[in-house]
């Protein structure tokens, strides 16, 4: 088992009119890359609990995201392409809930194996 812990804050290069953060498209892209692994989870939040234009500070993700998305007949290519990765996590009830959390002290991103 093992836990990598990040601290800091991206950046997104906005190219489609979706809605969703930054901590979300970082969860969603690792989302992609880890398609099909076990026994792995990407926790990616903002502080303050606000992640964008959203009521979301972050979203939780595992090898089997992608998998559930197809599922429900939803493509996170396409999702992440279009800056929309915020309908995607809410379907799928993986979104981090907070609402303000009166602190910010950057955003938090959680490697997980177990």
């Amino acid at each position: 088992p093992a836990c990598l812990v990040l601290g800091g804050e991206t950046t997104v290069t906005v190219q489609g009119r979706g809605k969703g953060g930054r901590n979300q498209e970082v969860a969603l892209g690792a989302a992609l890359s880890l398609d099909g692994w076990e026994k792995v989870m990407v926790v990616a939040l903002a502080t303050d609990g606000t992640d964008g234009p959203t009521d979301a500070a972050g979203a939780i993700v595992t090898g089997q995201t992608v998998a559930r998305a197809r599922a429900r007949g939803m493509d996170p290519a396409d999702h992440l392409a279009r800056n929309d990765a915020y309908p995607l996590l809410a379907a799928l009830g993986d979104l981090i809930l907070t609402g303000p959390t009166g602190t910010n002290v950057n955003d938090l991103a959680f490697v997980l194996a177990f």
